[in-house]
């Protein structure tokens, strides 16, 4: 699949497709595209319907296809960030935050991937519910502000606060630590849990987490009585 990531902050991908050839996108993703493309919403398996829902997508997922000759899509993002293009293979499978979907090829799969902590669920801001992509083909994810990378050599950690973990590979694992000490949790402004990431792997971290420009902005607009 070819593909071009144009603008800023409000990204698109825009997918060159040959005769025939398609690709998978998330419910509403489509911003504009060449007239031999014809789009089939596809439900899947009941399985993958509810698990599309509870993973934070959309039921029903769109797929494009070029039709008598070669075609062009566009699929834009729904905040402010970037694009991260992954090749899903054999070697790498990728794990992802609720809602980072936005397309992919035909050939990566998508499936649910559950924390196998509970603390893990409860207080590290992902979830118990995360993405897995798997399979092979190139995947495009929303990323919320700007994409900072880090290799993780084995045992090897990193601390992340609440919501800036955007993906990492399916290789590393993911646990709790508290904030030592009651006064820095009280009032050091950075809550009482941090995600530990552990590898061996990649990871992808997140600038801006959506929640967080959300409460940003909220602080500015006026209350009504």
């Amino acid at each position: 699949m070819k593909y071009e990531i144009q603008g800023s902050p409000y990204p698109v991908a825009v997918v060159y497709l040959q005769s025939g050839e398609n690709v998978v996108c998330q419910r509403g993703a489509m911003t504009w595209m060449s007239p031999n493309v014809e789009m089939q919403t596809s439900v899947g398996s009941i399985g993958r319907m509810f698990g599309r829902a509870l993973s934070g997508e959309s039921m029903f997922q769109n797929i494009y296809t070029a039709k008598g000759g070669n075609g062009m899509i566009a699929f834009g993002s729904s905040a402010p960030g970037e694009i991260l293009p992954i090749e899903i293979s054999s070697a790498r499978t990728i794990v992802a935050q609720k809602s980072a979907f936005l397309a992919s090829e035909q050939s990566v799969n998508y499936e649910l991937f559950f924390q196998k902590k509970i603390s893990s669920g409860f207080f590290g801001g992902e979830g118990f519910i995360m993405q897995k992509f798997s399979g092979s083909g190139t995947l495009l994810l929303e990323i919320d502000g700007s994409i900072v990378e880090y290799d993780l050599a084995p045992n090897q950690s990193i601390l992340v606060d609440t919501g800036y973990l955007a993906a990492m590979d399916a290789t590393c694992s993911i646990a709790i630590e508290t904030v030592k000490g009651v006064g820095n949790a009280l009032f050091g402004g950075e809550g009482f849990f941090n995600t530990k990431i552990t590898g061996p792997g990649h990871i992808w971290l997140q600038t801006m987490p959506i929640a967080q420009m959300a409460s940003a902005v909220a602080r500015y607009i006026p209350r009504s009585n």
